[in-house]
């Protein structure tokens, strides 16, 4: 008994790198193999058509969809694997393919056994369809490839090697047949079942994985003068920021903005098609070390065809994922500078309008102090008057009072106690403020 709970997935992890096993092959068979890029609102659609054939031949499968069946349908084996972005169906028949008495190399495929309007009903888009025969021991000296040129490939030049140290030659032409189909000729020189079935499956993958790869190719020549015109735009920007003033800094901003955004954009498309290229490419080229190539005379092997063919490909693909990804840093870093430049700016403008509020209010304290001058004479003169009037009705009523010295005499006092209360009331509003802020 384990010591302590396991993780939830750790049974999951275990059994991974037992999913999906290759089916064992026997010399002679016949496989058919179709990769259908499928999106997730048809993966339903697509678990219920493998019930429907399996009720058609008395196979049952479980109503809760999985990533992965295998099963032997009488007629065929078939075996089918659910991936990220494709589904992968692949039929096995036991037998070679025979026409007119002898063997026929891809007379009669393996699909033939599958029911053709069930093939029709699949979900999805083909991007890879291949036939692969495995034949039993037979020469292959130049001759007979000429042969095999002719009679299974259709005299198209052939790409081969010997493999799987030099139990059996993989033979292709790399093309499309009449049907569809792309065909590879396995030659048994005494692999097990179970070799033969990985053999067969890595060197279909070698092709399907190639298909995928090359799905970011036409990607990456739309884009090429998509970037060399934004490549263009930049520059522009960049020779105009050199010289740029204040009133033009707003609008280089909005260019590169824009800019930015549209770059972005396409990053954002594009990213996962090209990230998957490069993913496709390490498959295939994992799958081309594993077989252990030694050349057949003057035949280009399986590993050149790909680094001539497919290599500049993916090159191109690279270059303009790199290329996008440098557009992106380089407007960036350009955005950043143009948006110093601006806050510089401003900071500046903030600065010359504080100085001129600084004025202004220095302005109106000489006012505001001429005004208070102004404002104590007045409050004296009337306050004075007052006084003289008081005298005045003193001097009726029999007092001993001169209006003339009194009202003369409370001048200096009436000015200085309203100099003080103006004094007072401003000191008061002052601090009233300056606690407010």
């Amino acid at each position: 008994m384990l010591p302590t709970a396991s993780h939830p997935l750790r049974e999951e992890l275990h059994d991974e790198v037992h999913a999906r096993p290759p089916l064992p092959v026997a010399s002679p068979s016949r496989v058919t193999c179709l990769a259908l890029l499928v999106g997730n609102d048809v993966r339903d659609r697509e678990w219920q058509g493998l019930r429907d054939l399996g009720t058609r031949f008395g196979v049952v499968l479980d109503q809760k969809p999985t990533g992965y069946f295998s099963a032997d349908f009488g007629a065929f084996r078939l075996k089918w694997e659910r991936h990220t972005e494709f589904s992968r169906y692949v039929f096995v028949v036991d037998g070679a393919s025979v026409e007119g008495g002898s063997e026929a190399p891809f007379a009669h495929p393996a699909v033939e056994s599958v029911p053709a309007d069930w093939l029709a009903a699949l979900p999805g888009q083909i991007i890879f369809a291949g036939h692969a025969e495995i034949v039993a021991t037979r020469s292959c000296d130049a001759a007979d490839l000429v042969s095999l040129s002719r009679s299974a490939f259709g005299d198209r030049p052939l790409v081969g090697s010997t493999i799987a140290d030099d139990k059996a030659t993989a033979l292709t032409d790399f093309r499309v047949d009449e049907g569809g189909y792309s065909r590879l000729l396995l030659i048994d020189r005494g692999l097990t079942p179970a070799q033969a079935g990985r053999v067969v499956q890595s060197l279909l993958e070698i092709d399907l994985y190639r298909m995928l790869a090359l799905l970011a190719f036409p990607v990456a020549r739309q884009l090429a003068p998509l970037l060399s015109r934004d490549e263009r735009e930049l520059a522009a920007i960049a020779d105009l920021l050199v010289k740029a003033d204040a009133a033009s800094e707003p609008l280089l901003l909005d260019r590169l903005t824009s800019l930015q955004a549209e770059i972005e954009r396409r990053e954002a498309d594009h990213h996962y098609r090209f990230r998957a290229a490069e993913a496709y490419h390490e498959i295939v080229q994992g799958r081309l070390a594993q077989m252990r190539e030694q050349r057949i005379g003057s035949l280009q092997t399986w590993q050149e065809f790909m680094e001539r063919r497919l290599g500049p490909a993916i090159n191109t693909c690279n270059a303009a994922m790199a290329q996008l990804e440098s557009l992106s840093q380089r407007v960036t870093r350009a955005t950043q500078l143009l948006s110093t430049r601006i806050g510089i700016t401003r900071e500046l403008q903030n600065q010359q309008l504080l100085e001129s509020m600084n004025q202004r209010a220095a302005a109106q304290l000489r006012l505001q102090a001429t005004v208070e001058g102004l404002s104590v004479a007045a409050v004296t003169y009337y306050i004075v008057g007052l006084v003289k009037y008081l005298a005045d009705g003193l001097a009726d009523a029999g007092w001993p009072i001169d209006p003339g010295i009194m009202t003369a005499v409370s001048i200096p006092l009436v000015a200085a106690l309203v100099y003080l209360a103006v004094r007072r009331v401003r000191r008061s509003v002052a601090k009233q403020t300056g606690a407010l802020k």
